[in-house]
């Protein structure tokens, strides 16, 4: 099997994952391959995973996808980032937005100079030099010549599916409706021979794509991956989703609202709004979780509550054989900064750069699991961060959270920033130095030193610095439409 030339790709399970898949394979690789996907109609959609983060934006340029086209059918509205109400205290508010925040310098970043500031007695918001940022708080939203924000979108993850779905087959993908009952492997080597209907059809393939969602019925009730669980980091284990009617003009950004036991998102598309609930099952029941979200609804629910358990957590290999997992059969990284979709596509992207066109060889399959783990690891710590780093012991669940032991690379970085205000990563990093900073700093790790090139400053240089960044950034916000506006004109939004 790992000689012969791979030309029939069969994947299993629909959804975001398996059409993201399909679509970016049957667009960019169609004409070498022979590509097919099993869906059944029988299994239902997570179907939660509606806010993005601006890696999409590529993704959808490398399909050649119009973006007023997709934003029209997926009824989507731009996100600029996440409001975090009640993270680091209960009554804080802090924004983690996609943009640059100030001006760097060979010394250090922004945050130095920032607070050597504060130091001198310039009280200004470390959120009042991103333009992102002032903009989410503004309501307001726009692009052109002179504007350029850095964004993503809030999507019905339904009709992203569906829209791909028409995309991917308009490209050559065959969709087979069907409920696989066996996986059936080569007797010699353990590779994935066919998977077999529920009507005794057999779909046979050279290479499978395992996108069954949470039961990863390839890559681990097949083929054994094995899993290693986040749970001690993550502690939150089951969400509640319900949708609601779409309420005043849609926000710029996502709402992470902390709970006593877990937290609320609320995601605004132009005709609904999606909503829910993350929680600790250790520390509610999911009865309290309910009731807990049905109240904290801003307008009328057109769903009913569906309580959903998860295992945060990776596969030990991503990569199995023949066969690659994508989406929630690969692992889970819950919803806080909305992942979910990016390690889809992150995983699509990966695995056509390292696609075994002419053989698998093992040393692809391990440089391909390699970057896997050391992506799902390098999210993990960043979503951790926002469970350790607070101050809230006012409940069991953010006691826990906040003692708990994290990782050691999470815990480096926070001694880091703590006693110098510097955050070092590496290239291949998803969050970049200014997430990391907006997050730390909005939720109370404030640095105990800067970077003493600061200080070599005169306070009136250091005055006007400020002070030149800031009203660049006031100056491009006069002149941008609100975010409803801007979508009425763009997307020329019609009801479905």
């Amino acid at each position: 099997m790992s000689n012969n030339r791979i030309q029939k790709v069969v994947i299993v399970g629909g959804g975001s994952a398996g059409w993201m898949a399909g679509a970016a394979l049957a667009k960019l690789l169609g004409k070498n391959l022979d590509i097919s996907l099993i869906e059944s109609e029988e299994i239902g959609r997570i179907g939660v995973g509606e806010a993005t983060i601006p890696p999409l934006r590529v993704f959808n340029q490398l399909l050649g996808i119009n973006e007023q086209d997709f934003m029209r059918s997926c009824q989507a509205t731009f996100k600029l980032g996440i409001e975090f109400q009640n993270w680091g205290e209960r009554g804080d508010s802090y924004i983690h937005s996609f943009g640059a925040t100030g001006k760097v310098c060979w010394a250090g970043e922004f945050q130095h100079f920032w607070l050597g500031g504060l130091e001198r007695n310039i009280q200004n918001e470390f959120g009042d030099y991103c333009l992102e940022l002032k903009a989410a708080k503004a309501g307001k939203f726009g692009f052109n010549k002179d504007i350029q924000l850095n964004y993503a979108y809030h999507i019905d993850a339904g009709l992203y599916a569906a829209y791909l779905k028409r995309f991917a087959m308009t490209n050559g993908l065959k969709w087979i409706e069907g409920r696989i009952t066996q996986v059936h492997q080569n007797t010699e080597n353990g590779y994935i021979e066919s998977v077999e209907l529920s009507n005794g059809q057999k779909i046979a393939g050279d290479f499978f794509i395992d996108c069954s969602g949470f039961a990863a019925k390839l890559i681990e009730e097949t083929l054994e991956a094995g899993f290693e669980s986040y749970q001690s980091y993550l502690p939150c284990d089951s969400a509640v989703p319900v949708q609601t009617v779409k309420h005043g003009d849609p926000k710029p950004y996502t709402q992470a609202i902390a709970h006593d036991f877990g937290w609320q998102w609320r995601i605004p598309l132009q005709h609904r709004v999606g909503n829910g609930l993350v929680y600790c099952s250790e520390f509610a029941s999911d009865e309290t979780a309910q009731e807990t979200i049905m109240s904290n609804l801003e307008s009328e629910a057109i769903t009913d509550p569906v309580v959903l358990k998860y295992k945060t957590g990776t596969r030990k290999k991503g990569w199995v054989k023949n066969c690659v997992a994508i989406g929630l059969s690969s692992g889970f990284l819950e919803p806080v900064e909305s992942t979910a979709i990016h390690l889809i596509m992150s995983a699509v992207l990966r695995l056509m750069r390292l696609f075994p066109h002419n053989e698998i060889s093992q040393s692809n399959v391990d440089e391909y699991n390699r970057q896997y783990i050391e992506e799902m690891e390098r999210i993990r710590d960043f979503i951790i961060l926002h469970y350790k780093a607070t101050e809230r012991e006012d409940s069991s669940f953010w006691q826990y959270c906040k003692h708990m032991t994290v990782p050691e690379t999470l815990a480096h970085r926070m001694r880091l920033f703590k006693d110098t205000g510097r955050v070092c990563i590496t290239d291949t990093e998803l969050f970049k130095i200014d997430s990391w900073t907006q997050v730390m700093l909005g939720q109370r790790v404030r640095p105990d030193n800067y970077h003493q090139i600061v200080d070599m400053m005169p306070d009136g240089e250091l005055d006007r610095f400020l002070m030149i960044l800031r009203n660049q950034v006031d100056s491009q916000l006069t002149n941008m439409p609100t975010h409803q506006q801007f979508i009425d004109h763009y997307c020329k939004a019609n009801p479905i």
